[in-house]
């Protein structure tokens, strides 16, 4: 029989420093209503990230996964702000309204 063990945090090796410009807009996106929610999220997710906060904690302040900190962690470290962005998904694009494949 195997026993869960608690997950042991670990310190990213993706280590967050944020210029000035950087740390203002993320301020401004974190703390703006009219934005799409994945946004503010993102936002927010670097803040806490640039502040020292482990994944784990970042997970439970934003009530997300701790993969999905990661993830963006990551992207951030690698393409600053422009890694925060929305990338195109794989395969066709959906169309609206679903076309009926029944004739008749």
């Amino acid at each position: 029989m195997w026993v869960r063990c608690a997950a042991v945090p670990r310190s990213s090796p993706f280590v967050i420093t944020l210029s000035p410009a950087e740390e203002a807009e993320l301020r401004r996106r974190a703390g703006k209503y009219t934005l799409p929610y994945f946004q503010v999220q993102r936002a927010k997710m670097i803040l806490y990230a640039a502040e020292g906060m482990p994944h784990h904690e970042i997970a439970a302040c934003l009530d997300t996964r701790r993969e999905v900190v990661s993830l963006w962690r990551k992207r951030f470290f690698a393409d600053r702000l422009s890694g925060l962005e929305q990338h195109a998904r794989p395969g066709r694009p959906r169309t609206f309204p679903p076309r009926s494949r029944r004739s008749g």
